[in-house]
């Protein structure tokens, strides 16, 4: 009776096992959380090239399936010593970060005379890689009300278009947001990374120059 008893566990335990990893494996995989990675910034990953899965220089395993083709996307971060201004290079896109400290006052949408150079550079950049259509976001931490970061990180943003604007003329466009809080690209438990996350970000395509 004991050993019946023990079978028929072991076969419910089975059956329980492998009822969980059928549901693991019918139920849809979430996205992962792009903290650097805001609405309107996307990498395209198709691959340039049609691949042929029958194509016996491939040399395949005997029923082995060829996963769809795609470019992998490869990321440089270059960033100061003091973190005050990062650049991002990727395949598809090339975004400088500025720290909201280099460019505004406490609490303020009012440039410094420190950042009209930076800016100015950023501008050089962008007439280097004859890019016409431009991204303008604005982020903050996490200290403050929401609604109050939405609306400093939107006037932050409108500050640094303006100032680009009058570099770059009127054959280039701009997308414009704030998002306050949102995409924090460090922890908000401490003020090195709350500094990180106040920031200006100018984000275009890249021409490979």
């Amino acid at each position: 009776m004991a050993t019946t008893t023990g079978t028929r566990t072991r076969t419910a335990r089975a059956a329980a096992t492998t009822a969980a990893a059928l549901l693991l494996a019918l139920t849809p995989a979430q996205p992962a959380a792009r903290a650097d990675d805001p609405p309107g910034v996307s990498e395209d990953t198709t691959a340039p090239v049609e691949i042929d899965p029958r194509d016996p220089d491939l040399r395949m395993v005997q029923g082995a399936t060829l996963a769809p083709a795609k470019v992998l996307n490869i990321k440089s971060i270059v960033e100061t010593d003091d973190g005050a201004e990062r650049r991002q290079d990727t395949n598809s896109n090339v975004t400088f970060a500025l720290q909201a400290e280099v460019l505004f006052g406490k609490d303020s949408a009012e440039l410094s005379r420190d950042a009209l150079s930076r800016i100015g550079a950023i501008a050089a950049e962008i007439k280097k890689q004859h890019a016409t259509s431009l991204r303008v976001f604005g982020f903050t931490d996490n200290l403050g009300t929401a609604a109050h970061g939405l609306v400093l990180s939107k006037d932050r943003a409108n500050a640094v278009q303006r100032e680009l604007a009058k570099d770059l003329g009127s054959a280039v466009t701009f997308q414009i947001r704030g998002y306050g809080e949102q995409y924090p690209i460090a922890d908000n438990a401490d003020e090195e990374g709350r500094k990180k996350n106040r920031r200006v970000e100018v984000s275009f395509p890249r021409t490979g120059s």
